[in-house]
């Protein structure tokens, strides 16, 4: 077996319920059409990737989604739940480097994932800082627990206090380059993934005229 994995954290693509904070300004439907693109490039960066790779969807597998990858349910209380339970799984499962992203990154590469793996040669985790203070990757070569507990989930200080937990313990790390993923209409608007995507920006002005 391949000993790395790589985990995605996706969202059932639903009206209403994925980038709600966006949604208040953009809309339900808008929202829905910026986090499918999002997944699209998601997918294209784990495509050329020679690892295993399982999909972790929040509420019910999508069948017509992921060919012929494993996937199935996140399952937790809370988000740090849900990755312990991913990360537990893939090392009982015998994998020995593991990442974890999420699909709403619209600047995400196979290289931040191999970046990720390759730096779980030297260190027990790795991180990709989020401009907004948390982080888009995680990554372990031993199973830390200690990270998934009583953290401040999308608060501005979460990667800070993981990481000086991680150094209170003495577990070593190392931090790739920062990338913004996109929770506001302002996030958006400012990245290049909405910039160059003309269709995209075309859909949302229409959907935006209909609501107004």
């Amino acid at each position: 077996m391949n000993k790395a994995l790589v985990i995605v954290f996706v969202k059932n693509i639903k009206l209403g319920k994925v980038k709600t904070r966006l949604a208040k300004t953009i809309g339900d439907q808008a929202a829905f059409e910026v986090y499918s693109e999002l997944v699209k490039i998601t997918e294209k960066a784990l495509e050329h990737l020679t690892i295993d790779k399982r999909i972790y969807f929040s509420d019910a597998v999508v069948e017509t989604k992921w060919h012929g990858l494993y996937k199935t349910v996140q399952k937790g209380h809370d988000l740090g739940a849900r990755m312990k339970q991913a990360f537990q799984k893939g090392f009982e499962d015998g994998y020995e480097r593991i990442v974890l992203i999420g699909s709403d990154l619209p600047d995400i590469k196979a290289r931040h994932i191999e970046n990720g793996l390759s730096a779980l040669n030297d260190n027990n985790m790795v991180f990709g800082p989020a401009e907004d203070g948390g982080y888009y990757l995680i990554g372990m070569s031993e199973m830390h627990a200690l990270v998934f507990e009583n953290k401040p989930w999308s608060q501005s200080n979460l990667l800070k206090e993981t990481l000086d937990e991680l150094k209170a313990n003495h577990i070593t790390f190392s931090t790739l380059e920062p990338l913004n993923d996109i929770d506001t209409f302002e996030d958006l608007v400012a990245s290049n993934f909405y910039k160059s995507n003309t269709a995209l920006q075309e859909k949302i002005k229409q959907l935006h005229d209909q609501i107004h």
